[in-house]
């Protein structure tokens, strides 16, 4: 009875677990960033960001593997922190203009080792205007 009675209870916490939303951070990389090739290339990525928001962003593509993630130029109004083989940028709460900062990946791109900097412009996002109703 014991069983029984253990096995309905994982089924409703199972069932209730894959029924719940899941909430993901907003993307704040453009949609058009192209992958790098880990062959001594340099890329620039977009980002847009809202003053004291966080991203988080992975950089790895399907078909490479990365050994390690760096920073080489830092961001000179955010804060960046190294997350596995990504990163977690932090906005200034009073970021205005622009930032950036470069990373160095490395890793291995169909059997051919490399490295590859991605340089990242991030800009503040745009203020939501609220028009007044009369």
């Amino acid at each position: 009875m014991t069983r029984c009675v253990a096995r309905a209870s994982v089924a409703i916490v199972v069932s209730l677990m894959l029924n719940a939303s899941a909430s993901a951070s907003p993307t704040c990389l453009s949609q058009d960033k192209q992958p790098f090739e880990l062959a001594g290339d340099t890329i620039r990525w977009a980002m847009t960001i809202s003053p004291g928001g966080d991203c988080i962003q992975g950089v790895r593509w399907s078909y490479m593997q990365i050994y390690d993630v760096s920073v080489v130029t830092a961001p000179k109004s955010g804060k960046i922190v190294m997350e596995g083989i990504g990163f977690r940028y932090y906005a200034d709460p009073h970021f205005e203009g622009a930032d950036s900062f470069t990373l160095a990946v490395t890793g291995m791109n169909k059997k051919n080792p490399g490295r590859s900097y991605v340089h990242i412009e991030v800009k503040p996002k745009p203020a939501m205007q609220v028009s007044s109703a009369r």
